[in-house]
């Protein structure tokens, strides 16, 4: 019988009794691995026999990570990385060639935006942003050269949801592959592939990770593409993940259930303190009945993330001024880790986007995103609140 996520997440893929009895995972920190004859080593570049060559094709510790991530999200194969942004361009990379197009859904990170930018500029792979909230929005944008539909929900930082059946279905019309960025949920709130996405990427840093102290990146998809992307894009292109690191993630990955409940948790609590400040104009929050992907939410999320997005009075400058007056909460990009996180998208993680489209996007001026952590909620409210107090210098 199938044991249940929470279970899988520190018993799955580890056998002990080939590691000495040892209840932790042990780190192969080696860059290299000794052949017993060199009939052996040919035989292992050959692919006629299984056994480890060399860290940048393969690594213990790495490989019972990728394993795991697979068995959560449902998928056939994984593939570790150096980063979220190695994920992606290899999984791009794998599946468009000059002169393809891929659609992007609107508000996508800003450093997938960079991307695209550079696979049009470099290698004519065209992209369009636009919102894919029904079939026929993206059915009038795909063209005879359309390879790939790349998805981000919840979106980053303005919280849309795209609804993954919709898009998996519209796309199978017409043979695109689809592509989801799970980074925002991590596979204890969604499983894409399970719905039929082809892939999913996800930069480990954040939830996997939950801990503020890797840089990584994941990828799992069906068993051809990924043993292709790993004997080439990954190979040769190089964003190869460390044995450390990929223990981390494998340690971080032991908690991520109860620290899921607990961002999801104290996210409810902030935003029904958020709602009734008189100065925050604007929140963005998957778990708020009022907000347009609210159902679509309840539908494919387990629970509604540990994440926020709202606008303050008076633009840029307050919310700066805001930030600056924080305390418990740490003025940082990234998301997912103990410590509450807050940053400011326009000026940071989308500046590289141009002005124009991050209106069009509803990035404005005035928004922060706030990655809401393992911190007492109670506490986390009191520096939010007394920061704004600070910022309007209420009475």
């Amino acid at each position: 019988m199938k044991k249940d996520i929470e279970t899988r997440l520190i018993h799955s893929f580890f056998d002990r009794s080939k590691h000495h009895g040892s209840l932790a995972a042990p780190i192969y920190q080696t860059s290299t691995f000794v052949f017993d004859s060199a009939e052996q080593g040919e035989a292992r570049f050959a692919g006629e026999e299984e056994g480890y060559v060399y860290s940048r094709l393969g690594n213990p510790t790495v490989r019972e990570l990728e394993q795991k991530l697979a068995d959560l999200e449902e998928g056939e194969e994984g593939i570790a990385f150096a980063s979220g942004m190695g994920a992606v361009s290899a999984i791009l990379m794998h599946l468009l060639k000059s002169g393809d197009h891929v659609l992007v859904s609107e508000g996508v990170y800003g450093c997938t935006y960079g991307f695209l930018e550079l696979m049009q500029d470099k290698f004519k792979v065209d992209y369009d942003l636009f919102d894919m909230q029904t079939a026929d929005a993206i059915e009038k944008m795909i063209r005879p050269e359309s390879r790939v539909l790349y998805v981000e929900t919840p979106i980053n930082p303005t919280m849309k949801l795209v609804d993954l059946e919709m898009v998996i279905q519209t796309a199978e019309k017409h043979n695109l592959k689809v592509v989801v960025d799970n980074t925002f949920c991590s596979p204890y709130l969604q499983q894409p592939l399970t719905l039929g996405a082809d892939f999913v990427v996800h930069s480990a840093t954040k939830y996997i990770s939950g801990h503020g102290d890797v840089i990584a990146g994941a990828a799992v998809g069906p068993s051809e593409d990924m043993q292709k992307i790993r004997m080439s894009v990954q190979k040769d292109v190089g964003a190869v993940l460390g044995p450390f690191d990929a223990w981390l993630l494998l340690r971080g990955l032991k908690t991520l259930s109860v620290r899921m409940d607990r961002h999801c948790e104290n996210a409810r609590f902030i935003f029904e303190k958020l709602k009734q400040h008189p100065k925050v104009n604007h929140i963005i929050y998957p778990g708020d009945p009022e907000f347009s992907g609210y159902k679509l939410a309840e539908k494919q999320m387990k629970d509604f993330g540990g994440l926020i997005s709202f606008e303050i009075a008076g633009g840029k400058a307050k919310a700066q001024k805001f930030m600056n007056a924080l305390e418990v909460v740490q003025r940082a990009v990234s998301l997912g880790d103990a410590e509450s996180l807050i940053q400011h998208p326009a000026s940071m993680t989308h500046a590289v986007v141009p002005a124009e489209e991050r209106k069009k996007m509803g990035i404005t001026d005035a928004l922060v995103r706030l990655s809401v952590g393992l911190e007492n909620k109670q506490d986390i409210w009191a520096d939010i609140e007394a920061a704004l107090h600070s910022t309007y210098e209420f009475s």
